[in-house]
């Protein structure tokens, strides 16, 4: 029994309350750490998740920035009222609180042309970068010089830009540098809007000049505004998309009043939006289908298919108004927010260095490595001003970043954003913004990456040199400042050239025009106080000889000691066509009449005399010398005497050969509109060119011709006038 007991007892005693039999047994139970790691991956889980949603609220953040923003460069022939356009943009946009006239009548200028030369002469020589913002939107521009001497700014602008406005004079129409900066603008892909300005000008004539764009530009475009009045009656404009007419008033016509289109422009306004709908229809096949079924086209369809189109570079909406009284800029300011592209719409790409420079298409994101262009250097106050576009990435002051043409690494010591040549210092900026550093030593296209990728960015087109210049400093005190200066010069304008001719020992210049290199002649006095002196380069003329001559000399010379004795005879004949070579020595003495060791002095004088011929001093080419006999004395012969027995019989026997002066010929190759052939066939035959070669391309003709080089100094800007401005050539 007792036995029983504590096996009833042992029974008892295994049962337990209910309440303890709900729980798992203890040996399920996990250790602490199993527990530990648990909580651990529950908390890696939540990390992620929360680091997954900041990075989706980051990119969405990104994305949202960059959507809003635009990248634009204002471009145009001279005069067209690009600066004047650009500081009304600053206006209306908040960046300036008051509005300064080009040429600084006021004795201020405008913001965009910073520079004194500028404001003097009215004319935009540098681009300027600045920033403004309009309805919420960032926009960045670049105010562009509209002269040719001037195109490599042009050229590294619209390199790094996503979009342009091409203004065009209402009175003089598509001109020469209109021509050529919608070309610069084909080459890079740069999406567009027109804006058709000066419609208070006498002569104003929107309509003819959208025409002028449809068949010189090659542009399928169209109007979306219609002038209400024009010259001295221009009141307004009337959107042909949103059908509401907008009168600019105040002061600065900074208030914008929208009303009913005017009763009297009801039948022309319905005819421009009809023109309107089929031109972008034959581009766009949503509206095309809309516009066929005959339904009535809304606002935003309308709006959507003009953005598709102009994105794609199908369509060009022409814009118009007049800068600089004030009227149609805030609808342009729109157009640019409604029609061009922000940077991720626009495909960027690189070059893998490590990959034999595969094109790799670049995402444009803020979230991939850095990749960023310099595309323009400025020498400031405080050094070496390097304008960057940001393609990829982001760049922070005081990061560490590798120019991949160089391998050098560089830290960023100060970032800042320009606003003409002010500077709004930043601690970061992301891909599709453009920005300066300072202290960065590299040359104009060099790519910047972290380091990560080795990516270079594909270089701007740089035009040759069209004309030189000798230069030289009026002091010879000043030469340091002067190099100095070239130097400077030749680092910030690619188009600049410095050499030292050989022969004449010139310094020179070379550039785009006459204008290009008097501006830098110019900046040399005032910002280096070194006065130049500028002359027409000296054209190397060349000497030869005609017909054969003989030449027999005895070089005799007694002064009390050892004298100087030796004769030479032979003679000289002019060099073969096409034998290749200059000049010719020939040793044809039979026996030792003259020691063999005295023949290199006979040679070297031959060589000395032909330096320089008795006609303009100029070297004599093409010519053979034949040494068949001669004397030399035991005592007095030396090699100084052989020499100069040399020289003296060149020069003896020189004239009796009938020499010649040769001129450099160059080859030059002319291409210009069709309707300027007869001017510019005219204006060679003038300066002795021969014609070789003449043939159609398009609407341009190709003329190749042989000229003196003497009498084409000059020739780029006589022929400009000519033809508007509008030539290419090459030598």
């Amino acid at each position: 029994m007792a036995m029983a007991r504590r096996s009833g007892s042992h029974l008892l005693s295994s049962f337990r309350p209910f309440s303890l039999l709900l729980q798992p047994p203890l040996a399920d139970a996990p250790s602490p750490a199993a527990s530990a790691a648990v909580a651990s991956a529950r908390r890696a889980l939540s990390s992620a998740s929360a680091l997954r949603a900041r990075d989706e609220k980051d990119a969405a953040r990104w994305r949202e920035s960059m959507d809003r923003m635009r990248n634009i460069g204002i471009s145009a022939h001279i005069d067209s009222g690009k600066t004047t356009l650009t500081e009304r943009v600053l206006y209306y946009t908040g960046r300036i609180h008051e509005i300064h006239e080009v040429r600084g009548r006021d004795g201020v200028g405008a913001k965009m042309d910073s520079m004194d030369l500028e404001r003097e002469k009215g004319i935009t020589i540098q681009s300027a970068a600045t920033y403004c913002t309009w309805k919420g939107y960032q926009v960045n521009i670049i105010d562009t010089p509209g002269h040719v001497d001037f195109t490599i700014e042009v050229e590294r602008a619209l390199r790094v830009l996503d979009g342009a406005i091409l203004v065009l004079c209402s009175v003089g129409g598509v001109q020469s540098q209109s021509i050529t900066v919608d070309r610069q603008m084909r080459r890079y892909e740069i999406p567009r809007v027109a804006f058709i300005n000066k419609l208070d000008r006498m002569g104003a004539d929107p309509w003819k000049v959208l025409n002028q764009a449809r068949s010189k530009l090659r542009h399928h475009n169209a109007a979306v505004q219609v002038p209400i009045g024009l010259e001295e009656e221009f009141e307004g404009l009337v959107d042909l998309v949103e059908m509401k007419a907008y009168k600019f008033e105040g002061s600065s016509g900074q208030n914008v009043t929208a009303y009913d289109v005017p009763s009297n422009m009801a039948d022309l306004v319905n005819e421009k939006r009809r023109e309107l709908i089929e031109v972008v229809s034959e581009v766009d096949d949503q509206l095309a289908e809309a516009f066929l079924n005959d339904e009535p086209i809304t606002a935003n369809q309308l709006k959507a298919a003009i953005r598709r189109a102009t994105v794609a570079r199908k369509f060009i909406p022409v814009y118009m108004g007049s800068a600089f009284k004030n009227k149609g800029v805030q609808p342009l300011l729109d157009g640019v927010l409604d029609y061009l592209p922000c940077p991720l719409e626009v495909d960027n790409y690189a070059l893998d260095q490590n990959n034999s420079e595969e094109k790799v298409l670049l995402a444009g994101t803020p979230a991939e490595p850095l990749v960023a262009l310099a595309f323009k250097l400025e020498e400031g106050r405080f050094g070496q001003l390097t304008y960057l576009r940001i393609y990829d990435g982001v760049i922070r002051k005081g990061d560490f970043i590798y120019n991949v043409n160089t391998g050098k690494k560089i830290k960023v010591p100060r970032l800042v954003r320009m606003h003409s040549n002010e500077m709004e210092d930043i601690q970061e900026a992301h891909a599709g913004q453009i920005v300066a550093v300072f202290g960065v030593d590299c040359a104009s296209g060099d790519t910047f990456t972290d380091g990560t990728v080795k990516y270079t960015m594909t270089s701007m087109n740089v035009p040759e040199p069209v004309m030189s210049l000798a230069v030289s400093p009026i002091s010879k005190d000043s030469g340091g400042q002067f190099s100095k200066a070239l130097n400077r010069f030749q680092k910030e304008d690619p188009t600049f050239r410095v050499g030292l001719d050989p022969e004449s020992g010139q310094t020179i210049i070379s550039g785009m025009g006459e204008l290009h290199l008097d501006i830098y002649v110019e900046r040399i006095k005032r910002e280096y106080k070194v006065d130049a002196k500028v002359g027409k380069p000296r054209v190397n003329f060349r000497e030869t000889i005609t017909q054969r001559a003989e030449f027999d000399y005895l070089h005799k010379k007694q002064s009390g000691g050892q004298g100087q004795y030796g004769r030479v005879c032979g003679y000289v004949e002019p060099l073969p066509s096409g034998s290749g070579g200059k000049f010719e020595f020939d040793n044809m003495i039979i026996g030792q009449a003259i020691p063999s060791n005295f023949i290199p002095a006979i040679e070297k004088g031959f060589r000395e005399a032909c330096n320089s011929g008795s006609l303009i001093g100029h070297p004599v080419e093409n010519i053979r010398i034949v040494l068949t006999d001669g004397a030399s004395h035991q005592v007095d012969s030396s090699e100084l005497a052989f020499k100069l027995a040399a020289i003296y019989a060149f020069r003896q026997c020189y004239t009796a050969a009938k020499p010649v002066i040769l001129e450099p010929v160059m080859k030059v190759e002319l291409k210009f509109p069709t309707e300027f052939q007869g001017t510019v066939t005219g204006d060679m035959n003038k300066r002795k060119g021969i014609i070789v070669g003449n043939e159609q391309e398009g609407d341009d003709t190709i003329v190749v011709c042989h000229v003196p080089l003497n009498n084409m100094f000059g020739y780029a800007t006589a022929i400009r006038s000519v033809t508007q401005e509008n030539l290419q050539w090459s030598i």
